[in-house]
């Protein structure tokens, strides 16, 4: 068994980085209706493989506009459990890519990973960024598995890719939050956690790590 610090918060439903702070939960669900199993028991893993790019429709403008819609009500919101609740909506949304294939690849990456097959997942998740490479949550996900096979530098860049692709990823974020406050970097750490609240105010616990480092960082007012 991995670590506990690797299970994801389940009030989350995605993030190793929210558990990282609040260590409880599973890895996460697997997308609704999408199968979960990485590979045959008793034997190798079947993978399918996709080609070389994907022909699927983009997301629609009208989902874009209910990405929008929640993206308002959490700047919006005013405890903890109200932020829970519209996190759980938006996490729910960005595993869906458009892609048929994409996010079948990206359910059993899930699966695998909550199953401890950290190689496995990576695999699928190498085929998903591929497939589509401007799915922020992909690249947030194969930066989760990354970090629990210890490369952080590579899960960083992974990070940085996902908020390239959709800024208000506060669970991105986080994770980079996470991970430079891990390597000593405390204001950068700092920065990052500022990010993630700015979008998703209430976070539990990034709250409490952002006040203690920024006293670390700026001092205590006097």
């Amino acid at each position: 068994m991995r670590n506990a610090s690797f299970h994801l918060a389940t009030a989350f439903g995605a993030s190793l980085f929210l558990a990282a702070l609040a260590p409880v939960g599973g890895f996460a669900q697997s997308s609704p209706g999408q199968p979960a199993n990485p590979g045959q028991p008793g034997g190798a893993a079947t993978v399918p493989r996709p080609p070389e790019a994907s022909t699927d429709a983009p997301p629609t403008d009208s989902r874009r506009a209910m990405l929008d819609e929640l993206f308002a009500r959490l700047a919006a919101s005013q405890d903890e459990d109200e932020t829970k609740g519209i996190t759980r909506l938006i996490e729910r949304r960005w595993l869906q890519s458009g892609s048929d294939t994409a996010d079948l690849l990206m359910s059993r990456a899930i699966a695998a990973a909550s199953a401890d097959k950290d190689e496995l997942a990576i695999e699928l998740l190498d085929r998903v960024v591929v497939l589509q490479p401007n799915w922020a949550e992909a690249w947030n996900k194969r930066a989760v598995v990354f970090t629990s096979l210890g490369d952080d530098d590579r899960a960083i860049l992974d990070l940085r890719r996902a908020v390239a692709q959709e800024p208000r990823h506060f669970t991105a974020w986080t994770g980079l939050g996470v991970l430079f406050r891990k390597t000593g970097d405390k204001k950068s750490a700092l920065a990052a956690f500022k990010q993630a609240l700015a979008i998703a105010p209430h976070l539990p616990d990034v709250e409490k790590v952002a006040a203690q480092l920024e006293i670390e960082v700026n001092g205590r007012d006097i």
